[in-house]
């Protein structure tokens, strides 16, 4: 194995026979170890959480671990060859620390991956619209014909699909600022959507751009860098691109090679050449954010080689991804919409700007210590009435009363949407849009997502919908 002085490790090694820590029973943990497993190494697994809440999430270790510890601190990695950490581990834990003054070399599932894998990397990152850019890319790449996969942050086992992988495939990831933690290598192409004040509870605003930096810093002269140029702190980035510079806009043309709407069409250039791409009448997806992710994701698309017709076809089919802005159905005469993936205010106050129609906006969960200001005086504008849940109820609540004269606060998701049917009045839209995180009550926003559509379906003369 190859590291030092507890350094991460640099290079693909040969872990058979060796002791290997895993941090994490979650996807990425699970994925490790039957690596790890694979390979010949003697495991063990450590997460905190209790057995009743691993098996709520329905985290169970693979056949062959040697040991599984729960419901504790995490374990002393003292005596253990190697430690392989989920990315829900951040690089501060005491345990990390603890390894780097042992000399235990650390590496982590996306660390790995980028390692190990053959195919072609087009890894995109950002504080918003990530899942719905790689999804994109993802639908494109389908028309187009070309071999693909996608995962990454979305929850996928990536290291158990290393040996479909070939040098010809487009390996799609969606990478979140913490599997950046633990990266050294970049994709070939690589995209930021946007970097906006996110996740504060977690790092400072500097180490949080320095980890979307990453997605791009090890990058040679002969990759792609595709940024966002209506986004201030990506157009920051720029100065740091190692490669090709490929930048985005939804609001005008671009510098160079590059995306950008047009009027009422997405258009690409390269060199001195202009293609259009897709009409904007063919995107279905509400929000002018989303018409920013089109946009961006054409622009990964052409550098992947994927054509324009290709693209239009891949964005006509593409009706959004789970929890971001979907339509529940009808109740009380109004449409109730899960967007349970906004786990802060910019992403709430994208989701209300993509309605016109008067909102009951739910928010709750757990929050990160971001500003709420700009969403209190969106929601003076757009919101008949806010109903506040959760572990930050009390704190939404109180930023939002002097803004929404109808301001609830209530204990559950449960008593959230009770409270919303009680509010709602024919033609309103219904958005569960938290701007916090689901930790205080779910494993994930998936989870919390699922209880929404579950308690929706179930409200007096419900209706199915398929579409916004």
């Amino acid at each position: 194995m190859t590291a030092t002085n507890g350094a991460l490790l640099t290079a693909p090694f040969d872990v058979r026979g060796r002791r290997v820590l895993v941090y994490s029973l979650g996807i990425e943990g699970r994925d490790l170890a039957r690596w790890m497993l694979g390979q010949g190494a003697r495991v063990t697994i450590s997460d905190t959480r209790s057995e009743a809440a691993l098996a709520a999430a329905g985290a169970a270790a693979p056949d062959g671990v040697d040991r599984l510890v729960t419901g504790e601190g995490l374990l002393d990695p003292a005596g253990f060859d190697l430690v392989a950490v989920s990315q829900s581990v951040l690089r501060y834990n005491p345990a990390l620390a603890r390894a780097r003054e042992l000399g235990i070399p650390v590496t982590s599932q996306m660390r790995l991956f980028l390692q190990l894998c053959q195919g072609r990397v087009i890894g995109i990152t950002g504080s918003s619209g990530k899942s719905t850019t790689t999804a994109l890319v993802g639908a494109i790449a389908a028309e187009s014909g070309h071999p693909f996969i996608v995962g990454g942050n979305i929850g996928e086992a990536l290291l158990g699909r290393l040996d479909e992988i070939t040098p010809e495939t487009n390996v799609i990831l969606e990478i979140s600022h913490t599997q950046l933690q633990y990266t050294d290598r970049s994709p070939a192409i690589a995209a930021v959507t946007n970097i906006t004040a996110n996740h504060l509870d977690q790092f400072s605003w500097d180490e949080y751009v320095g980890l979307k930096r990453n997605i791009i810093a090890h990058q040679g002269r002969e990759d792609v860098a595709v940024l966002n140029a209506d986004d201030q702190t990506s157009r920051a980035l720029m100065a740091s691109v190692h490669g090709r510079l490929v930048r985005t806009s939804a609001t005008s043309e671009v510098e160079g090679d590059g995306a950008w709407l047009d009027h009422d069409e997405v258009v690409l250039r390269h060199g001195k050449r202009v293609v259009p791409a897709v009409m904007r009448s063919d995107v279905s997806l509400r929000g002018a954010h989303n018409l920013a992710n089109v946009v961006m994701a054409c622009a990964i698309a052409a550098e992947a080689g994927f054509p324009p017709d290709a693209m239009g076809r891949g964005v006509r089919g593409f009706r959004g991804v789970p929890h971001r802005l979907e339509v529940v159905g009808r109740a009380f005469g109004a449409t109730w919409v899960n967007d349970s993936i906004a786990t802060s205010p910019e992403r709430t106050i994208a989701g209300l700007r993509a309605f016109h129609e008067p909102v009951v906006l739910l928010l709750g969960g757990r929050e990160k210590n971001l500003p709420l200001d700009q969403l209190q005086e969106l929601a003076r504008a757009r919101c008949r009435a806010v109903v506040c849940f959760g572990e930050a109820g009390p704190l939404f609540h109180d930023a939002m009363k002097g803004a929404v004269a109808d301001t609830r606060l209530v204990a559950t998701m449960d008593d959230a949407v009770a409270a919303a049917a009680t509010a709602v009045q024919p033609g309103d839209v219904v958005l569960l849009s938290p701007a916090g995180t689901s930790f205080d009550a779910y494993p994930n926003f998936e989870a919390r997502g699922e209880v929404f559509r579950r308690l929706v379906a179930a409200l007096p003369g419900f209706a199915q919908e398929v579409s916004p």
